[in-house]
């Protein structure tokens, strides 16, 4: 019988271990490698980024099986980046990454956060149409990204 889908914040490094393969599956999903952000040196510290008093990451569960995952990490006092955002594509559709960007709103809010910033491209249409859905906006640059047709988004927290 099929679960509803469960959603933790990580705190042992078992669940940090497993952030970090679905991390893995999200990078070797894209079309381009992530060395341009450090990916390897992130990966290698997981639970210093994205763990309490700066950061969050979120793992959603369906049945006892990881199904997807976001990160929440301090980019400055005022502002969290918003980063990893991946659901398994047998998943996909169910409105688990709904339910993930919710989670990690909400915890970049009990962070102390006042905005949430990402990146992303212009080829993820859904992932684009859910931040606007839920109140991201367009801005400039707010840091190196060379791959053509990035977009820089933000969302005031209230």
């Amino acid at each position: 019988m099929n679960q509803d889908p469960i959603f933790i914040t990580a705190n042992s490094q078992d669940e940090f271990k497993l952030s970090k393969s679905l991390f893995q599956l999200y990078a070797n999903s894209l079309s381009f490698n992530l060395c341009f952000q450090d990916f390897e040196n992130e990966l290698n510290h997981l639970s210093i980024q994205y763990n309490k008093p700066t950061g969050a990451l979120i793992l959603a569960y369906q049945n006892e099986t990881a199904i997807g995952c976001v990160g929440v990490r301090y980019l400055d006092k005022e502002v969290a980046e918003l980063k990893r955002m991946f659901v398994l594509p047998e998943f996909r559709k169910l409105k688990i990454g709904h339910r993930l960007l919710e989670e990690a709103l909400k915890s970049a809010k009990e962070l102390g956060y006042n905005k949430i910033r990402l990146d992303t491209l212009q080829d993820m249409v859904a992932a684009r149409a859910l931040y606007q859905k839920n109140g991201f906006y367009e801005i400039t640059s707010y840091r190196h990204n060379p791959i053509a047709g990035a977009i820089y988004m933000e969302k005031v927290l209230n």
